[in-house]
């Protein structure tokens, strides 16, 4: 089993900043995906940003320019940077990771996910 800590959620003010961290614990071999997905009240989740075995990055439409997704210096930690913050942002952030871990199976995992919201 692998497990998912989220932090660095809160309150922001629109055009303000924040940055998301998850760290994945278990006994992990391999990150093939590790990103960072959202859901607002009365939506479906969607992709805010992932990062593909580590190197290449792919964004949601609505955060391209805005947000910026990173590995951590653990490197079993993902980053998500978030400038220019704006009221359509709010919404709980989900981490997410697909991995392969011992003895050898590949499994993706969900965080609990951590609250963003942006309002004056």
């Amino acid at each position: 089993q692998v497990q998912l800590v989220e932090s660095g959620g809160g309150l922001v003010q629109p055009g303000g900043s924040l940055t998301l961290s998850c760290a994945a614990s278990g006994r992990i071999l391999t990150f093939y995906e590790m990103g960072w997905y959202r859901q607002a009240p009365g939506n479906q989740r969607e992709l805010v940003a992932t990062l593909i075995s580590g190197v290449r990055s792919n964004y949601g439409d609505s955060v391209k320019g805005r947000f910026t997704i990173s590995r951590g210096n653990a490197k079993n930690t993902v980053n998500l940077h978030m400038n220019s913050l704006k009221p359509e942002d709010t919404g709980i952030y989900y981490c997410n990771v697909d991995v392969r871990e011992e003895p050898g199976h590949r499994n993706a995992y969900w965080g609990r996910g951590t609250q963003v919201t942006v309002s004056s």
